[in-house]
């Protein structure tokens, strides 16, 4: 559904962002990208989505290339940021509206679909308001419930639990077991690992641009809890790192 092969992004002044990351997300997963800030997580999102170039490597959604055919790419999958920008002069059900008519989703068909979602994410109650009155969280459900209305296949989203209370997380947490029910997947990046240990079928760990690990999180954490697995693996990371540097020295 979502495969990076080497994919490789140095920004101006010759930092790299990201160094030859490979990864496979298939459909049925729910795949927890893990990493430190300034790690490469955002950077190898953005590239994922189209609203990035980088420099060397392949992205392909359901095998079609995002920088050959970026267009039928985006009919494929949906992109939610940490910090969505919406517009807040409309009300949730114009916005939602506006983003069925992006993708020519006939009445009948968005109405249902709007219906489903907003009642899943509780939202519904808050259809008819201002997106400018919503807390973070609502916004975070509205940006959702856009993003879900063609269907996408994959669903990409940058730290969404970040600010949410408990129960926006759960019903986060259950749309994308949904999704996945279906056949779609999902990729999302996160600093919390409790909810990726639960929720996760599949992990991948970047450190410093480079991928670290990757593989399904039960063979991953063997027993251990994630976090314990992820401070091991990136305390080997390190002393790996400083060891290359020493020897270049």
């Amino acid at each position: 559904m979502l495969s990076i092969q080497n994919l490789t992004k140095t920004y101006k002044g010759g930092k790299k962002a990201v160094s030859n990351l490979s990864l496979e997300v298939e459909a049925g997963d729910i795949f927890g990208f893990i990493g430190h800030n300034g790690a490469g997580k955002t950077t190898t999102i953005k590239a994922a989505v189209g609203i990035m170039d980088f420099d060397a490597g392949d992205i392909r959604i359901d095998g079609i290339s995002i920088r050959e055919n970026p267009l039928l790419c985006k009919q494929k999958f949906a992109y939610v940021p940490d910090n969505p920008d919406l517009y807040e002069y409309l009300t949730g059900i114009q916005y939602l509206n506006f983003i069925a008519d992006v993708f020519q989703i006939p009445a009948a068909e968005r109405q249902a679909r709007i219906s489903q979602s907003a009642g899943e994410l509780d939202m519904t109650a808050a259809l008819g308001d201002l997106i400018s009155s919503y807390s973070h969280g609502m916004k975070q459900k509205i940006a959702l419930i856009g993003a879900l209305i063609h269907r996408p296949k994959l669903l990409i989203l940058d730290e969404p639990f970040v600010g949410l209370d408990p129960e926006a997380v759960v019903a986060i947490k259950g749309v994308m077991r949904r999704m996945c029910s279906e056949g779609a997947a999902v990729f999302f990046s996160t600093h919390v690992l409790d909810v990726a240990e639960k929720l996760c079928n599949k992990i991948a760990v970047i450190r410093n641009g480079k991928l670290v690990v990757t593989g399904e999180t039960d063979k991953l954490t063997g027993g251990r809890s994630l976090e314990d697995m992820f401070m091991e693996v990136m305390d080997n990371a390190k002393a790996d790192s400083d060891s290359d540097s020493a020897s270049a020295v």
